[in-house]
């Protein structure tokens, strides 16, 4: 609690030179060994950070400081209750800082989790019949379902390599122009790791009147976010991002947008905490953000989304994008040695800077759902197959439509998925490393020429592949409660 009040940013010993290589040090469980198919055990290696990223050493450090002084905040006369008050509030400022917001003008509500706070924005922004929502079609779920709510969705498309098509969103830009009352992007695709150039659509949706909404869960923990100056033509008018995707995993995100903008109507969610005054006849609502945050708050939660904010900041967002930039040109150029594999997505080298260490990829002739289980199960590698809740970029990077798509559909929707299309991906975290991805190709050429143990079987519902030697018994030993 003493760091993150006094001392923000300033957690890498002084005098390191090894930033990347100190911060593999911080993340909780990196030496964390797991058992094999063959009876063997190795230090996993944990490929699957654009879900979810493990814990930073001094976010933990931090919760267990933050424990021992927790108790209710902002009503509470008690000094824990102070202590607490005070360090909820100092989150708030660190994270409008870590996104270029204005102090005076932005306000930082914190939630679950960047789903959470796009709901909210999709209640609070008003929308009526007849209003249009532009998105993309490469966008997650979480930027795209809640808007179809209130308003209708439009999708600006992508390129064979995945890439929006700027042309698409101009063009529906002036279809709709004078509707298109939001533009919905995200700062970075779950998929490919592309980063669409938010600032210039931010500049085209506001020369049309809409807000801006930028989804920042994947970019924030990887390159610099700047929402700009509110007056300027691509400013961003709302920003959010997620704790759990920042080496926070405590159950909080954050939504950062114009303070007078929260000050208008009533929130979704009403309760303690939100309000100056009630009688049995009125409710004065308390100013943002207070109002949009009903009930106890996780207090716990927003000051370990601010320490990682810190031990990012402590390292330079710059030397972890130079770090991932190598890690992913690395990755690229061995996977192109294997002919059996085809990355989705830009895989030229030259373009390192449109992207991030988020790949996505198949291997001819071997389902994705297999592929996942060998790298997990054989090779202690953890990694994602599926669809990686962006299901209309997926059918667009596989081209899966017509027939073929509504084949997929009938199955699914009768609870089969042991053919629904997917990748596989590999997604870095800070912390990564290339003998890291030396194993995992090593161990996807194995895949290839057939040279592993296991004997797969697929489950019908979720299509999970099981290899038939493993005890599912194993898991009871390593779950804590």
């Amino acid at each position: 609690m003493n760091e993150l009040a006094s001392t923000p940013g300033r957690l890498i010993p002084s005098g390191s030179t090894d930033r990347v290589g100190w911060l593999r040090s911080q993340i909780v469980g990196v030496d964390a060994e797991v058992p094999l198919l063959d009876g063997t055990r190795r230090p996993y290696v944990y490929l699957d950070n654009a879900a979810s990223t493990p814990a930073f050493r001094c976010v933990l450090e931090t919760v267990e400081e933050c424990l021992r002084w927790y108790s209710s905040v902002h009503r509470g006369a008690g000094f824990k209750s102070l202590i607490s008050t005070h360090a909820y509030e100092r989150a708030r400022e660190v994270v409008l800082e870590f996104v270029g917001a204005d102090r005076d003008a932005h306000t930082c509500i914190f939630g679950k989790n960047t789903t959470e706070a796009i709901n909210k924005l999709a209640y609070r922004i008003g929308l009526e019949p007849g209003d249009v929502v532009l998105t993309t079609i490469m966008e997650h779920h979480s930027n795209d379902l809640p808007w179809r709510v209130q308003a209708e969705v439009v999708h600006a498309g992508v390129d064979r390599q995945g890439v929006l098509d700027m042309e698409d969103l101009e063009r529906k830009l002036e279809l709709y122009s004078g509707r298109v009352k939001v533009v919905a992007a995200t700062g970075a695709s779950n998929v490919t790791g592309y980063t669409p150039p938010i600032h210039r659509i931010a500049e085209l949706a506001h020369a049309h009147g809409a807000l801006v909404v930028a989804d920042c869960a994947q970019l924030a923990p990887h390159r610099k976010v700047d929402m700009r100056p509110v007056g300027a033509p691509d400013h961003l008018d709302f920003v959010a991002l997620s704790g759990h995707k920042m080496y926070a995993p405590f159950g909080t995100g954050a939504l950062i947008g114009p303070r007078q903008f929260f000050r208008r109507g009533a929130p979704e969610y009403r309760g303690g905490g939100t309000i100056d005054i009630v009688t049995v006849d009125e409710v004065y609502w308390a100013d943002p953000p207070d109002r949009e945050e009903a009930g106890s708050p996780n207090v716990v939660g927003a000051v370990a989304l601010a320490a990682s904010i810190q031990v990012l900041n402590s390292i330079g967002m710059e030397v972890l994008a130079t770090h991932e930039r190598d890690l992913t040109g690395y990755l690229l150029e061995r996977l192109s040695r294997i002919d059996a594999v085809e990355v989705y997505g830009i895989s030229d080298p030259q373009r390192l800077d449109e992207r991030l260490g988020v790949v996505s990829f198949s291997v001819k002739g071997i389902p994705h759902g297999k592929v996942a289980a060998i790298l997990g199960f054989e090779g202690g590698i953890g990694v994602r197959n599926g669809c990686f809740c962006a299901h209309p970029y997926i059918l667009r990077l596989l081209d899966v439509r017509g027939a073929t798509y509504d084949g997929y559909k009938l199955r699914v929707l009768s609870h089969d998925r042991t053919e629904l299309p997917g990748l596989v991906r590999v997604s870095f975290g800070c912390y990564n490393t290339r003998p890291e991805i030396d194993h995992l190709v090593a161990m996807l050429e194995r895949v290839v020429s057939g040279g592993y143990q296991g004997d797969y079987q697929v489950e019908r519902e979720s299509g999970f592949y099981w290899p038939t030697q493993f005890d599912p018994a194993l898991l009871d030993a390593y779950v804590p409660i």
